[in-house]
């Protein structure tokens, strides 16, 4: 079968044929129907070799969705041809967190050697994917699955987000979401679906500005040194009760840190490298700091939910699996409107 793998260290994913893989015991083969592509590949990929640990040759793809083609021995509930969304964070089954579905802060999963799809296990950009267990599969139903497959971290991440700082979004509070590409975009939706505050984008690309304003911004400003000064005019002065940082680089934080009200909430989502400093005479008093990952098994149903209601989607570039290397290549340069899915 055909796959997207990262083979070498320093060199970007090739397409490769590998064996089609057999599921064991308690495991199940999906025949991929959509895989997609996030900034989080490129993080691991520009990795120098001492700090990289998710094994090599790694077929990439985080986000995937399929019809199952096969199961292992003793695996139940899970419907031959049915369609699927896959939940990326796999940890023990065991721990506090993942009995509760909180599996994304598994406290076991590195000492066991329990990695996600394309984070360390064989990933969904490929023709098929072994999961590892019924647990981690969600009925997908009616729902287009390269218009779907985006929202398994795309969706999930920003939901998991906002949903720790809904006492910060009552009506009257503003929101500002800062990166407007594949996270933020949909970040944008979910605000406007389950809380009735105002939301400021802000962007280096004026066409992402474009975005957000289409799928509901209420205000869109290019990031600049003058950007949390915008923000505090847009506010009357007192700063923003939430503040999204779906880039996490260091002229974004201290956006953020300049921008946050009084007792707000700020959510570093990207993973650019950046620190933010707080305490006091650091950030505004009251101010919390949160460093979320992913989200939950429930989350990710209840995103699903959003999406089956019509209050959310992605938009999307769609690629064949041979057109993969380009289809990164655009994501590195930041040139992709949304997200971009390949279908294998």
């Amino acid at each position: 079968m055909k796959a997207v793998q990262y083979r070498e260290i320093g060199r970007g994913p090739e397409v490769v044929e590998i064996d089609v893989p057999e599921p064991g015991p308690g495991q199940i083969r999906l025949k991929v129907t959509a895989a997609g592509l996030c900034h989080s590949d490129w993080f691991v990929m520009d990795l120098p070799a001492e700090q990289y640990s998710y094994g090599l040759p790694l077929t990439l793809g985080h986000e995937g969705a399929g019809v199952v083609d096969k199961l292992g021995d003793g695996v139940t509930g899970i419907e031959m041809g049915g369609a699927y969304a896959v939940y990326g964070p796999w940890g023990c089954g065991q721990c506090r967190a993942c009995s509760e579905g909180r599996e994304n802060y598994c406290t076991r999963a590195a000492e066991l050697g329990i990695a996600p799809p394309g984070l360390g296990a064989p990933g969904a950009m490929a023709e098929y994917v072994i999961i590892d267990d019924a647990r981690h599969l969600v009925p997908l139903g009616e729902l287009d699955p390269v218009q779907t497959v985006s929202l398994t971290d795309a969706g999930l991440t920003p939901y998991h987000a906002i949903r720790a700082a809904q006492p910060k979004l009552f009506p009257g509070a503003t929101a500002v979401v800062i990166g407007a590409g594949g996270l933020g975009h949909v970040g944008i939706q979910i605000l406007r679906a389950i809380s009735a505050v105002t939301v400021i984008a802000v962007d280096q690309s004026e066409e992402k500005l474009a975005l957000a304003e289409e799928v509901g911004a209420h205000h869109a400003l290019l990031s600049g040194p003058e950007t949390a000064d915008r923000i505090r005019e847009l506010t009357g002065g007192l700063g923003a009760e939430a503040v999204f940082d779906f880039v996490g680089v260091q002229p974004t934080l201290d956006t953020a840190r300049a921008a946050v009200a009084v007792d707000g909430f700020i959510s570093i989502v990207g993973i650019g490298g950046g620190l933010l400093p707080t305490g006091f005479f650091s950030t505004p008093f009251g101010v919390s700091v949160r460093a979320p990952y992913w989200g939950s098994r429930s989350e990710l149903r209840e995103v699903l939910d959003l999406a089956r209601a019509g209050a959310i989607t992605v938009h999307t570039e769609v690629y064949g699996i041979d057109d993969a290397a380009t289809a990164y290549e655009k994501l590195h340069s930041g040139t992709v409107r949304g997200r971009a899915v390949i279908v294998p």
